[in-house]
C-alpha cells in the first residue's frame, strides 16, 4: 500500500478514535429548590437545554439547584467571583450582606405589582453593575419569584394581628417592615423554616405565594395574609474573567439566551403568584403550576388604608433601615434612579 494512502488511513483511524470535540462545560447553580417552576420550567428548558441546542452541543450547561450542590443563598456571589461556578441566580436581598445596593431592586413595601418591580430592576441593573465589576462579577439577568406573602400558624386578616408575633423574614428590609409594625423579624435559613413553624419556634414566614407551595409550608402553617410584600427579585450573575474569556459566538448566544430566561421569568413571576394563591387556598380551577394542598389555608386578604400604611413605613422605617445599612452614597442613587419609579423620596432624618 503507498505509504500516503497508509498515512491518510492512519489519520482517518485517529479522527473516529477521538471522536467528535469534547463539549465546553459550564457550571450553573440557580434556585433554592428543584421542584420550582423558575427552574422546571425556564432554567432547564432555556438554558440547559437551549444553550445545547442553539450550540449544537458545543456548550453543555452542568446545571443544579441549590440544595443538589449544597449551597446557601449568602454564598452564591462568592462561589462565582472566586470561580468556583460560571453562573449563579439568587434572589438580591439574599445576596445583598456582600453588596447592600442589591436591596434597592426590591425593598419590602416598595413595589405594590410586579410590572413596578420589573420597572426598577431595569433601571438598577446598570447601576449596580459598576459595583459589582469591582467585584469581578456582571449581573446578566433578573427576574422575580411570586409575590412574597405571609404563611402564618395563627389567624392574620390584617398587618395589625401580626404584633407580638415570630416572623422569618427573607432580608432586612423585610425585618425593617416587620419591627415597624410591631412584630419580631427572625433570621432563618430558607430550608430551616418548614421545621421552625412545624415546631412553632415561629409564627410566620415571609416568601413567594408558589414558592411556600414549593416547599410544602401550607403544611404547617393554616393562614395566607395575600398581600405581596416584595417579589423577591432575583438575577443570574456570571463570572467576568469567564465571561470575558468566551468565544464571542458563544458569549453572543448567552446573552441571547438569558434575555429569553428573563422574560420567561417575569412572565412566569405573575402566573405563580396567582397560581400559588389557589393551590394554598383551594382553588383547584385554577391551580395549573403548583401542588393543590389537601388542607385548604384561610385567605387573608388585604383591605382598607393597608396599601397607604405600607408607603408610610417604606418611607419612615425601611428606606431608612436601609441607607443605614448601605451608606448615604445609595440614599442619593435611590433618590435618582428609583424614587423617579416609585413616586417615594428618601428623606434623611436631620442631624
Amino acid at each position: 500500500m503507498p505509504l500516503a494512502r497508509r498515512c491518510l488511513l492512519a489519520l482517518a483511524a485517529g479522527l473516529v478514535l477521538a471522536g467528535p470535540a469534547a463539549a465546553q462545560k459550564v457550571q450553573a447553580i440557580t434556585q433554592v429548590a428543584p421542584n420550582l417552576p423558575q427552574y422546571t420550567k425556564v432554567d432547564q428548558p432555556l438554558l440547559r437545554d437551549g444553550m445545547a441546542k442553539a450550540t449544537d452541543g458545543k456548550v453543555e450547561v452542568v446545571l443544579s439547584s441549590w440544595p443538589e450542590r449544597n449551597v446557601n443563598g449568602p454564598e452564591v456571589l462568592r462561589l462565582v467571583r472566586s470561580g468556583q461556578v460560571d453562573i449563579a441566580a439568587a434572589p438580591l436581598t439574599t445576596v445583598s450582606g456582600d453588596v447592600p445596593l442589591l436591596d434597592a431592586f426590591d425593598l419590602a413595601g416598595m413595589n405594590p405589582d410586579i410590572r413596578q418591580a420589573r420597572k426598577v430592576a431595569d433601571a438598577m441593573v446598570p447601576v449596580v453593575n459598576r459595583e459589582l465589576f469591582r467585584l469581578g462579577i456582571r449581573l446578566v439577568a433578573t427576574y422575580p419569584f411570586s409575590g412574597q406573602m405571609l404563611f402564618c400558624r395563627k389567624p392574620v386578616a390584617s398587618l395589625a394581628d401580626l404584633k407580638g408575633l415570630k416572623v422569618r423574614t427573607n432580608g432586612p428590609s423585610s425585618a425593617d417592615l416587620m419591627k415597624a409594625i410591631g412584630a419580631q423579624p427572625v433570621s432563618l435559613a430558607f430550608g430551616e423554616v418548614y421545621t421552625a413553624l412545624e415546631r412553632g419556634t415561629v409564627d410566620c414566614g415571609i416568601t413567594g405565594a408558589g414558592s411556600g407551595n414549593g416547599v410544602k409550608w401550607p403544611e404547617v402553617t393554616t393562614h395566607l395574609y395575600t398581600l405581596p410584600l416584595s417579589w423577591s427579585t432575583a438575577g443570574y450573575f456570571v463570572n467576568v474573567a469567564w465571561w470575558n474569556k468566551l468565544d464571542p459566538t458563544v458569549r453572543a448566544q448567552f446573552e441571547k439566551t438569558f434575555a429569553e430566561v428573563q422574560e420567561a421569568q417575569w412572565t412566569l413571576g405573575q402566573e405563580a403568584t396567582d397560581d400559588g394563591v389557589a393551590c394554598n387556598v383551594g382553588r383547584a380551577a385554577d391551580c395549573k403550576l403548583h401542588t393543590l394542598v389537601k388542607k385548604p389555608m384561610v385567605e387573608g386578604k388585604p383591605a382598607g388604608n393597608v396599601a397607604a400604611q405600607i408607603r408610610t413605613e417604606l418611607a419612615e422605617d425601611v428606606l431608612p433601615g436601609w441607607v443605614k445599612r448601605c451608606g448615604d452614597r445609595c440614599g442619593t442613587i435611590y433618590n435618582d434612579v428609583v424614587a423617579p419609579i416609585t413616586g417615594i423620596k428618601y428623606v434623611a432624618a436631620a442631624k
